[in-house]
């Protein structure tokens, strides 16, 4: 009388068995960067349990679908969990370097009040501030812009920070 086991041998050599060739091949053409003994392993472990569970229709089909969604799991796995920690990655694996939103909306505010504290200035004061902060230009780029001296640029630079300094101050509430 023939086991259960010696039965499941049999349907595995000659139902099974002969498809390993093309199984293989086929995971090493669809999924070259994953290891296909283990892939083929672990579907040889399923399609155990689903023939002792029930009867296959087609073996090879149930196979080969067996394997490429254990082979889509094991791809989607590694592609998820990388073995480097986050912070161990090269500078040029990191996706994005610029600042967060919370960086740039503090920016934003900064470059608002800047503006701000330069539109309270005189006309001609306003106007040197604005090529020198808001555009960084230098004095003699701002000079030969306005038609002034250097000498004269240096001047209203000087009152412009003094009084962007003042404003900034009441707007801080006199803190800083």
């Amino acid at each position: 009388m023939d086991s259960p086991r010696s039965k499941a041998a049999e349907w595995f050599a000659a139902e099974v068995q002969q498809h390993e060739p093309a199984l293989r091949g086929y995971l090493r053409a669809r999924f070259p960067s994953l290891d296909a003994d283990e892939v083929v392993q672990e579907s040889y472990l399923k399609l155990l349990r689903a023939r002792a569970a029930g009867g296959i229709a087609s073996t090879k089909a149930y196979l080969f679908s067996i394997a490429r969604n254990t082979a889509l799991t094991l791809f989607r796995r590694r592609r998820i969990y990388a073995d480097t920690p986050l912070n161990e990655l090269p500078a040029w694996r990191v996706v994005a370097d610029a600042p967060d939103a919370a960086e740039t909306c503090a920016g934003r505010e900064r470059h608002a009040l800047i503006a701000a504290a330069i539109a309270s200035l005189p006309d001609r004061c306003q106007e040197v501030m604005a090529l020198a902060v808001l555009r960084g230009c230098g004095n003699a780029e701002i000079a030969a812009v306005l038609g002034l001296s250097e000498h004269t640029v240096r001047v209203h630079l000087a009152r412009g920070i003094r009084k962007c300094a003042d404003y900034l101050r009441t707007m801080d509430g006199g803190g800083r």
